[in-house]
């Protein structure tokens, strides 16, 4: 009688784990994406760094946090955003110009509310060493994670995809299943394979789940955009892109790849596309010609521009 009841509850508890992974994803209703920190500015400071304040259904949340340590908090406040009431951070991966204005940021805001950015989501890999010729560590995140855990701030380090709120993913680590390669390859990380090239393996990306289809964030794209978007269908099975915001890091890209990134994009039908920082402006062009957007659907992204999952893009007066 037991081996039965045991035998119902493990066939119970089966069929519950399938219906689950069954079961539709969460949509967010509204959504408003505002870059803080690029290199393009009407107005504000612009730099050669990436941020966004990330609006929806309620919960607000930043992307990066620009290059120079006061660039976002000026920003902001140039803007009318209150960042105070921002509890949650995300770091897309090590790299100074996405990560300068963190401590900043973090000792400023907390004097108004002590739990502002106090909690910094990364992906696996962005505490490992990253040793130079000269024996320096490369990688300033080991000294920024004593710097912002003496604040009270707690880092979660993600290896997978990770709901933040409902209908809004972290993606952790991407899988590099499209040789993109698109970082400098200069660089030595120590993974735990040993000493190896540095291709930024924590690269980490926000996906956001709409009813009118995927909206990603990314702040360089290192693990390939295309390697992202990739992993994202497998997460949302045919749901389009309708929004991509942020780097994607084809600036210096040959015009090969962009074009089969541009032949790629419209696999996953692409319907809006706000490139900024480390994109290139020529690549932004070249894409919306490829892809057949209008200007007002492809436009390289500025500080304060914003995407609306109402109202579309609203790229400010320089990048229109």
């Amino acid at each position: 009688m037991k081996s039965k009841l045991l035998d119902f509850a493990i066939a119970a508890l089966l069929v519950t784990t399938a219906f689950a992974q069954d079961a539709p994803r969460a949509t967010v209703k509204t959504l408003k994406v505002t870059i803080l920190s690029t290199m393009l500015a009407d107005e504000g400071l612009g730099e050669w760094g990436f941020s966004a304040l990330v609006e929806s259904d309620g919960h607000r949340i930043l992307v990066d946090t620009g290059a120079h340590p006061n660039t976002v908090l000026s920003n902001a406040r140039d803007l009318g955003i209150d960042l105070s009431d921002v509890q949650e951070v995300i770091l897309t991966h090590n790299h100074n110009d996405h990560t300068g204005g963190l401590m900043t940021l973090r000792r400023e805001l907390m004097q108004k509310n002590p739990s502002a950015l106090s909690i910094a989501h990364v992906g696996r890999g962005i505490f490992y060493s990253r040793p130079g010729k000269d024996g320096k560590e490369n990688n300033s995140m080991l000294a920024t994670r004593k710097d912002y855990e003496a604040t009270g701030g707690k880092f979660i380090e993600h290896d997978g995809w990770f709901e933040l709120f409902p209908g809004a993913w972290l993606t952790g680590p991407v899988p590099r299943v499209f040789p993109e390669k698109n970082w400098s390859g200069t660089g030595k990380v120590l993974s735990p394979d040993g000493l190896v090239e540095d291709n930024l393996p924590e690269d980490t990306t926000l996906v956001i789940n709409t009813r009118r289809g995927l909206v990603v964030v990314a702040g360089c794209g290192h693990a390939g955009i295309v390697n992202i978007l990739t992993d994202a269908s497998k997460q949302f099975p045919k749901t389009p892109v309708y929004g991509l915001v942020g780097g994607i890091h084809l600036f210096s890209a040959k015009d090969d790849l962009v074009s089969w990134t541009a032949d790629k994009f419209k696999e996953f039908a692409v319907q809006n596309f706000m490139g900024a920082h480390c994109t290139g402006i020529n690549t932004v062009y070249e894409i919306r010609r490829q892809l057949g957007l209008p200007r007002s659907q492809a436009v390289v992204g500025a500080v304060g521009s914003t995407f609306d999952l109402e109202t579309g893009i609203h790229p400010g007066d320089i990048a229109q």
